[in-house]
């Protein structure tokens, strides 16, 4: 009886196909070929585990054993994997004319799922190359049987997270740390038959995470409707592929720019879900600021964001697709957007409409190639009644782990994290709860220093004692906190400066 592959088995058959793509194409160009040529692997032998069991049951009779096969999705005559694999030449066209063939055959499920690599370009694919890379991916059977689905999921995700670390910077507009996203879904806890939507979802993995916490708390994860909009079209195929490597049948990803153009409407408004779990581009300054000031789908209702960052379009787009009733977010952002001064009107209605939830602060580096500190703002489209007229402040800076290079939250720190959010109440140096008086009190800035104090003995005032009776690690203590605050301000103002030639220019 043939043994699973392990998953590090796994992850070392799929990153030896970057490997031999090095030199030849950029790495962060790798996503375009090898993304799809897994996605076709695995079609390839799961037809064929289908039709060989058919085969067996129906007593070799080929022609029904092949319709049995073709119930889960169909391979053409010549698309088949080991039909391209066999040609000696052209296997750039070869491949291309399959996975259209592959497209075809599936309408509505299979639309332009395999992207719009170019495989026919000689130069960067070579017909060895290819050969090679062909050769590479049949030394394993990808089937059902060898590499169950969560299995293959599991390495897809990682073969995104290798490409984003080995990518540079570019890899950021389509992978978010999994374990914040792990973090996000803990606290929002989504619920079976509940709807799941992601604005920017990139290559997907908050809608997997979604699925992930449902199954782990035991509830019946194939009634959930996973939706998502995702602007570049690579990025788009590769959420619709991994979706589908990890076992997902009903799921909705449209390509598109959400703010020019949101796919997901009913009767002439937006549609609502349940559960929004989103990463928006950060702070992006070529978007159509005039348009979103008459905006047809009533996204404005906190105000127009400078035209140097998007940030709260994103933002208001996310509010305005919350279920009434049910709605809930989890949002990730720069810290600035708590306390940018040019953000502040919008600020204040946000708080002032009772939907803000929970801020809760990150630590650094947990972003590829990026040193940034981020935030999660969690709100509710009807809060109950014992969070209502409040706000929870969590500071969890020194809840994180660096190894090798890598800056990640262990399971440890997630479930600290989740707990204070679901115990809601305070904890001393770690998180506060606000009331709106307090938050109105402090400009309605959200900055988290301003709520919740690091050190357990923070000022002279705090003891009892004199100015000059303090302990040099209470002056130091307090020292540090003022000043935590201070920098964050100052990078907001840089922020806003950076913005200016922004502001000055046409809208995009």
């Amino acid at each position: 009886m043939r043994q699973h592959l392990s998953l590090s088995q796994l992850e070392s058959y799929l990153w030896g196909a970057a490997v031999i793509l090095r030199g030849l194409v950029d790495a962060g160009d790798y996503k375009q070929f090898i993304f799809p040529l897994v996605f076709y692997k695995r079609l390839s032998d799961v037809w064929d585990e289908d039709y060989a069991a058919a085969l067996a049951t129906y007593d070799g009779n080929a022609q029904l054993a092949k319709a049995e096969a073709n119930e889960r999705f169909i391979i053409p005559e010549g698309a088949h994997w080991n039909d391209v694999r066999a040609l000696p030449k052209d296997l750039g066209r070869a491949l291309q004319t399959a996975m259209r063939a592959i497209e075809a055959a599936n309408p509505g499920r299979f639309d332009g799922i395999f992207g719009d690599a170019p495989w026919t370009n000689k130069e960067r694919l070579p017909d060895y190359t290819l050969k090679n890379l062909l050769e590479h991916f049949s030394t394993q059977t990808l089937s059902i049987a060898n590499v169950p689905e969560d299995t293959l999921g599991d390495a897809y995700e990682y073969l995104i997270g290798r490409f984003a670390d080995d990518g540079g910077h570019t890899a950021q507009e389509f992978y978010t740390n999994r374990t914040v996203v792990h973090l996000m879904t803990q606290m929002l806890r989504p619920q079976a038959d509940e709807r799941i939507y992601d604005p920017t979802c990139g290559t997907g993995g908050m809608l997997i995470a979604a699925l992930a916490e449902v199954k782990r708390a035991g509830g019946e994860h194939r009634t959930l409707g996973l939706f998502g909009q995702e602007r570049n079209h690579m990025t788009a195929s590769i959420a619709r592929m991994n979706l589908v490597l990890h076992g997902v049948e009903d799921f909705h990803i449209a390509r598109g720019d959400t703010l020019e153009a949101p796919h997901f409407t009913a009767s002439d408004r937006l549609a609502t879900f349940d559960v929004v779990l989103a990463n928006p581009p950060y702070s992006i300054k070529r978007w159509n600021r005039s348009a979103w000031q008459s905006d047809p789908w009533s996204r404005n209702s906190l105000g127009t964001p400078p035209q140097g960052r998007a940030d709260y379009a994103f933002f208001q787009h996310i509010l305005a697709s919350l279920d009434p009733q049910n709605g809930r977010c989890a949002i990730l952002f720069p810290h600035s957007v708590l306390f940018r001064q040019e953000e502040r009107e919008m600020r204040q209605r946000l708080i002032e409409s009772d939907q803000l939830d929970c801020v809760l602060g990150l630590g650094p580096n947990l972003f590829f190639n990026s040193p940034m500190e981020a935030c999660v703002v969690i709100c509710r489209a009807s809060k109950p009644p014992e969070r209502q007229g409040r706000v929870l402040f969590i500071d969890a800076v020194n809840e994180i782990t660096r190894e090798r290079a890598y800056s990640f939250l262990k399971p440890e720190h997630q479930q600290r994290i989740a707990n204070a959010y679901h115990t809601f109440t305070d904890i001393l140096g770690f998180c506060r709860v606000a009331d709106l008086t307090q938050i109105a009190a402090n400009s309605h800035s959200l900055s988290i220093p301003l709520y919740v104090k690091r050190s357990l003995i923070r000022s002279g005032a705090d003891t009892g004692k004199p100015e000059d009776q303090r302990t040099l690690r209470e002056v130091w203590d307090d020292w540090e906190q003022d000043g935590r605050a201070f920098w964050q301000q100052m990078d907001a103002l840089i922020e806003t400066l950076d913005g200016l030639t922004a502001e000055s220019k046409p809208d995009a």
